[in-house]
């Protein structure tokens, strides 16, 4: 569903674009390349381009990751109880190599359980944002900074 400029299928310009992009040689701490990201910048875009493309450390790409496969019919980040019918809100606490869940509580509302979901989940991406901000493209981090999870995400 994705689809590239028609400058970059130029393995030339493509290859010289890299070169001069912030983060291309980049490694983690666990040694792999920085991933090339087309939707960072531009929420929902699906095209590669010079314009929508920033080189991003996988721990950041991570922390985009909407994950619909296995969501279910719940806004992101909620879950219902089978107990007593609430919504249970629950995150990724951002740590890097680590799938640790952190509850962040139970709601009556759908709404109320992703909103507690919302403000957890832009904190852990400002905070991470800050962590790698001398290292990123400075679009990279404004859009981290700016980022908003939408209950649509």
């Amino acid at each position: 569903g994705c689809t590239i400029s028609e400058i970059f299928k130029s393995y030339a310009f493509f290859y010289e674009w890299c070169q001069e992009q912030v983060g291309f040689e980049n490694k983690d701490d666990k040694n792999m390349a920085w991933h090339l990201d087309k939707d960072l910048l531009i929420k929902g875009n699906k095209l590669y381009s010079e314009d929508t493309c920033v080189f991003i450390p996988l721990r950041v790409n991570s922390l985009l990751v909407k994950g619909d496969s296995i969501r279910g019919k719940y806004p992101i980040g909620v879950r219902k109880q089978t107990k007593d019918k609430r919504f249970k809100s629950y995150c990724k606490d951002g740590t890097e190599g680590t799938n640790k869940q952190t509850q962040l509580g139970s709601f009556d509302t759908v709404e109320e359980a992703f909103q507690a979901y919302k403000t957890f989940k832009e904190a852990i991406i400002k905070r991470v944002a800050e962590q790698y901000k001398h290292q990123l493209d400075y679009r990279a981090y404004e859009a981290l900074m700016n980022y908003e999870v939408d209950i649509t995400d």
